[in-house]
């Protein structure tokens, strides 16, 4: 048997299968869409199969779900694309929207303040739900005046105008490095911070200040960049005073400028002071000493922020997640030194 041509020659349509089916357009949508039973023999149906099957039509999905109002799409707001966790993020979230017939579109916000422009001319008309990564509430205005359900991640549990929230323990990471480090004999620390106001660093200052009550700390806070973490760092150790034993940083990024600054100064990491990172990055290993930092399940908590978009879409109750994160000690902590 000769395989009907489509008319035109071009990508099969519903209206090709009609003709080759010899029934009607709106037949072809109830058979192709599984709505033909008590409406159209089964008879009929097989043709319609038929003629689909040797045309080799497929139905156009993104405008079907455009007319039913759902295009299986979700949105994940990032502040960074050049930042590893956020990738591994994505990878989480990706995963397990294909398992559900779904896809995720990546979109950065600058440092995550924002505020995040909607990135299509009508977001309600374009996806049905957001995951937003260690964003600021006020950058996600753009998506507030729509009623797309907002799944936040490492974001203010707070935050009423979320659907859900899954977080990681940032505050126990903190913990368990200023642990570390005590039980090293670790007396006189630096913070250096995160410029970028955000809940996460936020949790981490607060952490680091209660578990170091009563011991010398002084925070000095820098861009997120390794020339920004070298000068803060620089600036911290020219203080009048005796010198600190430990750098405790918010991040692995600001740990390598620490680590670059201290090597400038005739320093040694970990002989004359310890440095200690957060987040894991594969950066953690490519200095050396390798860093001490705090291990964040990155792509578990893109996993997790997906199935709880997946809930609320499906009018289920979001399970309310806190994904614990591990101490990783490496090289580059070590005994405070003599006096």
């Amino acid at each position: 048997m000769q395989t009907p041509e489509p008319l035109g020659g071009t990508r099969p349509t519903s209206r090709d299968v009609a003709r080759v089916a010899g029934v009607s357009q709106a037949t072809v949508s109830l058979v192709l869409g599984d709505k033909w039973r008590g409406r159209v023999s089964e008879r009929t149906a097989d043709a319609v199969r038929e003629a689909a099957r040797s045309l080799g039509y497929r139905p156009n999905l993104a405008a079907r779900n455009l007319r039913l109002g759902h295009t299986r799409t979700a949105l994940l707001v990032v502040p960074a694309l050049t930042n590893e966790f956020f990738a591994r993020v994505y990878t989480g979230a990706a995963t397990v929207a294909a398992r559900h017939g779904f896809g995720v579109v990546l979109y950065p916000s600058p440092d995550g303040v924002g505020p995040a422009k909607d990135p299509f001319a009508s977001a309600r008309a374009a996806l049905d739900g957001i995951i937003a990564s260690s964003m600021a509430s006020d950058a996600l205005k753009a998506f507030r005046g729509t009623d797309l359900p907002l799944v936040m991640l490492d974001s203010d549990p707070a935050d009423t105008g979320a659907a859900a929230h899954v977080n990681l323990d940032i505050a126990d990471g903190m913990r368990q490095v200023t642990g570390h480090l005590l039980a090293l004999g670790h007396r006189r620390f630096v913070h250096l911070a995160s410029a970028v106001p955000s809940w996460t660093f936020d949790v981490r200052a607060t952490a680091l200040g209660e578990a170091l009550a009563g011991v010398s700390v002084r925070t000095v806070r820098a861009p997120l960049d390794v020339h920004g973490a070298m000068a803060a760092t620089e600036r911290a150790l020219a203080v009048p005073g005796p010198r600190p034993t430990a750098l405790v940083c918010d991040d692995d990024i600001l740990a390598a400028g620490a680590c670059k600054a201290l090597r400038r100064l005739g320093l040694r990491v970990p002989e004359d002071v310890s440095v200690t990172g957060f987040d894991d990055l594969a950066l953690a290993t490519a200095v050396e000493p390798e860093l001490t930092t705090v291990a964040l399940p990155a792509e578990r908590i893109g996993e997790r922020g997906m199935a709880a978009l997946l809930a609320v879409l499906a009018g289920e109750p979001p399970r309310p997640d806190d994904l614990p994160v591990t101490l990783v000690p490496r090289g580059s902590s070590g005994p405070a030194p003599a006096v």
